[in-house]
C-alpha cells in the first residue's frame, strides 16, 4: 500500500501532466445545467439498454472509479446526489480519453453528454465530453463510514459532509427547519431584527461572557450571551413584534446537549405576557414538526415523544414535589438548607433559598421531563429580568419548556417597571462585584431606555440546535451544528 505521502506526490505529477498537456487544472467556471438527483428521477422510466438523445450537464466530485482498458466508470457526487458517468475510447477519441487517466476519485470534473440505462438498470451519462473542474492533492480517506472517532468527523467536517451522506441531510434540514421558524414567524406578523453581537455590556441571561478587546476604540468587549436587551429597546422604540435567530456565546461547558457557540432564536411582543408566549412555542413546535416531518410524534433515540399541544405544565416547587417527595412550599429556609447535604447538591457561593430549589429541581427533576412539559412560576431571585407573579408573590412569571430532560427555552412575563428594574440590576452588579461570576451586569443605559417606558411585553428564548436535534433524532448538539467548537489540536 502507497503511503499518503507517495500518493500525494502521483497526483502532483498528474497535476503536472496536466498542465504539460496545456489543461488549466483549476479553471474559472463551468456551465452546470443538471443536478443529480434530477436526472435520477427524470430518467428512471428508461428501460435497460435504452438510450436517448437528451444532451445534459453536470458536474460534481469523482466518488468512485473504474477502469477497464478502453472504457470506464464513473460516479460524481453533487449537492443532490451521485449519478454514473459511462467514458469510451471510441466514442471520445484516443487522446481525450488518455487524460482520463490522470484524473483521480476525490477531483471535481464536468460531464456533457446523453442519457441511457446500463444492463443492471443504472441511470448512466454517456460522455461526449469532460473537463477536469479541480486537481485534488490530498486523497480521500478510504474508511470513513463508521469512523468510532466522531472528534476526527468534527474536526473535518469537509470530508464527514462529503463521506456520510446523511450527515448532508442532516444539515440539509437544519436549513429547512429554520426556514420553517421564519415562516411561521413572519404569518404572526413579526418583524425580523439583527442586533449586536459584539456588546459594551453583556446582559439578558445568567452566563459567564466571552471577552475580546477593541484596539481602536482601546476598550473591553464581550460577545453577546442573549439578544434580550436590545429587543426590548426595539419594542420601546415603537415596534409591536420583533425576532432573531442569531449566535450567542457562553463561556461554559461542553457536553452532548451544550456548545459554547450555539443559535438562539428570541421574538418579544407588546401588550402579552408569558401565557402568550406559553402558547406560541406550541403553536412553533406543532407547525415546524408538521411542516417538517409531516406529524407531531417523534423518536429520539428510542424514545417516542409527542409535540403535539397542548403540553403538560407543573410549576416548579410542584414538580419538584412530583418527584422527590419534598414539599417546598412548606418547608422554612433553615430546614431547605438541610436538603443540600441530602441531595448532595452542589451549591455556588452561599446556599440560599432559591439556589437550593433551583438545584434540586436540575439534578432530581430534570431527567424525568421527557415529554414536552412546561415548568412555572421560578424563584423570584432566578432572574431580574422578570415581573413579579400575579398569584404568588415570591414567584416570578416566568417558564421554561422542557423536552427529553432538556430545558429549550425561557419566557417571561418582562419586568417594565424601570424603578424595579434599576433596583434588581444593581442588586446583581453587587453580586457580580461579590464573585457571583452568572450575575448581571448593570447597563444603565438599558436602565435609560427603559425609563423611556416600554408597553406590557412578553418575552421568549429557545435553543434552535436542541430543536434541530429532536427533529433529526441526533444524539449530541455537535451532530447538528457544522463546525462546533473544539479543542486546539496538539
Amino acid at each position: 500500500m502507497p503511503t499518503e505521502k507517495e500518493l500525494i506526490a502521483e497526483r502532483l505529477r498528474k497535476l503536472k501532466d496536466l498542465r504539460a498537456l496545456g489543461v488549466n487544472p483549476y479553471p474559472y467556471k463551468y456551465n452546470v445545467k443538471n443536478k443529480a438527483t434530477e436526472l435520477q428521477k427524470k430518467y428512471a422510466a428508461l428501460a435497460a439498454e435504452e438510450k436517448t438523445s437528451h444532451k445534459v450537464s453536470i458536474a460534481g466530485r469523482i466518488t468512485g472509479l473504474r477502469r477497464m482498458g478502453k472504457v470506464t466508470f464513473l460516479h460524481t457526487l453533487d449537492d443532490t446526489g451521485k449519478i454514473q458517468a459511462y467514458f469510451s475510447q471510441d466514442n471520445l477519441g484516443e487522446d481525450t480519453y488518455k487524460k482520463l487517466k490522470l484524473f483521480d476519485i476525490g477531483d471535481w470534473i464536468g460531464i456533457t453528454g446523453t442519457i441511457f440505462k446500463t444492463k443492471t438498470g443504472e441511470v448512466t451519462i454517456q460522455a461526449e465530453d469532460y473537463t477536469i473542474l479541480c486537481k485534488a492533492i490530498r486523497p480521500l480517506p478510504e474508511k470513513w463510514h463508521g469512523l468510532k472517532d466522531v472528534e476526527l468527523r468534527y474536526r473535518l467536517r469537509h470530508l464527514d459532509l462529503l463521506m456520510n451522506e446523511n450527515v448532508r441531510k442532516t444539515f440539509l434540514k437544519r436549513t429547512e427547519i429554520i426556514k420553517a421558524i421564519r415562516e411561521f414567524f413572519e404569518q404572526k406578523k413579526y418583524l425580523e431584527v439583527d442586533t449586536p453581537v459584539l456588546q459594551t455590556i453583556y446582559g439578558g441571561a445568567n452566563a459567564r461572557p466571552f471577552s475580546t478587546h477593541h484596539h481602536e476604540l482601546d476598550m473591553k468587549m464581550y460577545l453577546r450571551i442573549s439578544l434580550e436587551l436590545f429587543h426590548k429597546r426595539l419594542i420601546i422604540g415603537g415596534f409591536d413584534r420583533v425576532y432573531e435567530i442569531g449566535k450567542v456565546f457562553r463561556n461554559e461547558g461542553i457536553d452532548t446537549s451544550h456548545n459554547p457557540e450555539f443559535t438562539l432564536l428570541e421574538c418579544y411582543q407588546s401588550y402579552a405576557d408569558y401565557e402568550d408566549m406559553l402558547h406560541l412555542v406550541e403553536d412553533l413546535y406543532d407547525f415546524v414538526a408538521k411542516k417538517i416531518l409531516g406529524t407531531t410524534k417523534i423518536e429520539y433515540q428510542g424514545k417516542i415523544i409527542d409535540l403535539k399541544k397542548p403540553w403538560a405544565r407543573l410549576t416548579m416547587t410542584e414538580a419538584i414535589k412530583k418527584y422527590t417527595g419534598e414539599d417546598i412550599d412548606s418547608i422554612n429556609e433553615e430546614d431547605i438548607k438541610e436538603l443540600v447535604s441530602k441531595y448532595s447538591l452542589e451549591i455556588e457561593g452561599k446556599p440560599l433559598k432559591w439556589k437550593i430549589i433551583d438545584e434540586l429541581f436540575k439534578k432530581e427533576v430534570e431527567p424525568h421531563l421527557i415529554q414536552p412539559i412546561f415548568i412555572t412560576h421560578h424563584p423570584k431571585e432566578t432572574t431580574p429580568l422578570c415581573k413579579q407573579c400575579r398569584k404568588y408573590p415570591d414567584k416570578i412569571e416566568r417558564f421554561e419548556p422542557f423536552i427529553n430532560g432538556w430545558e429549550i427555552g425561557n419566557a417571561y412575563s418582562e419586568l417594565n417597571d424601570p424603578v424595579k428594574q434599576r433596583e434588581l440590576l444593581e442588586e446583581q452588579a453587587e453580586q457580580l462585584r461579590a464573585g457571583e461570576e452568572e450575575a448581571h451586569p448593570m447597563d444603565e443605559e438599558f436602565v435609560q431606555s427603559i425609563e423611556c417606558g416600554m408597553p406590557p411585553t412578553g418575552g421568549l428564548g429557545l435553543g434552535i440546535d436542541r430543536m434541530i436535534m429532536l427533529l433529526t433524532n441526533s444524539a449530541s448538539i455537535r451532530d447538528v451544528i457544522l463546525f462546533p467548537t473544539m479543542r486546539t489540536e496538539k
